[in-house]
């Protein structure tokens, strides 16, 4: 009993990390509340900034990437009570996250400025809906099965894990990856687009697509022809676009 409320303890811990850390990256985006932000005055030299920006990056990427794939789920079920691999994924996830909001360094420079009240309070509007549909796209799919707490929650009552079933909710009958275009509208949303706004953006949205892909390839192994026909009928992530599986 000690050792199964040992991983709801630690299933707990790391979806609180979680959570502090995405209400952190909301300011940390947007520019507001935080201590560290995406913009701000340049503090070391554009190429040495760049560099470090571009390996925080891809610290996140790989590791979001390489722990997400089955091969290293097998892997880590070695060390890694199976009810804890989730919430181990979401743990180093916050990890790499905060080691980004603390090392990140500004470029400076301006690639866009909309000047006009209306046009500003709309583009923070698209950013506020797109960090909105990021969360309300999470619970749609099982929130809790996504942060690792169903499964520390099942254990410690000695109850068995399954997956939660296929299923396409709200706007997933829209599109494929409603999580994924929230990311994308809350990255590109920026009344002020400053150089290293435009690197985060530009960084993370060829990264995401990406894993799309790796992440559909895992989808149809588990799924198989209920994923495949899914895919046929429904974007990945523009809306009525009339593209399928190569969209």
């Amino acid at each position: 009993m000690l050792k199964r409320f040992s991983i709801f303890i630690y299933g707990i811990i790391s979806y609180a990390i979680f959570l502090v850390t995405f209400l952190y990256a909301l300011g940390f985006v947007g520019n507001f509340a935080v201590p560290t932000t995406l913009d701000g005055p340049p503090r070391m030299p554009t190429g040495r900034a760049l560099l470090i920006d571009v390996l925080l990056l891809g610290v996140f990427a790989l590791q979001h990437s390489v722990m997400a794939r089955p091969v290293f789920k097998r892997w880590l079920a070695r060390f890694v009570p199976e009810s804890a691999e989730r919430s181990t994924y979401v743990l180093c996830s916050s990890l790499a996250l905060i080691a980004l909001f603390a090392l990140w360094q500004p470029l400076g420079g301006v690639a866009w400025d909309a000047q006009g009240p209306l046009a500003r309070a709309a583009l923070y509007t698209l950013f506020g809906l797109g960090w909105l549909l990021v969360l309300v796209s999470s619970f749609l799919i099982n929130h809790f099965d996504l942060f690792g707490l169903r499964q520390v929650w099942l254990q410690l009552n000695g109850r068995p894990y399954r997956p939660p079933g296929f299923d396409a909710p709200g706007p997933y009958k829209l599109v494929r990856h409603p999580l994924y275009l929230g990311w994308f509208v809350a990255f590109w949303a920026a009344p002020t687009m400053t150089g290293t706004h435009l690197l985060f953006s530009f960084v993370t949205t060829a990264y995401i697509l990406v894993a799309i892909q790796l992440e559909e390839r895992d989808l149809i192994d588990a799924l198989g022809e209920d994923y495949l026909d899914y895919r046929e009928r429904v974007p990945m992530i523009i809306p009525f676009s009339g593209l399928h599986s190569s969209n």
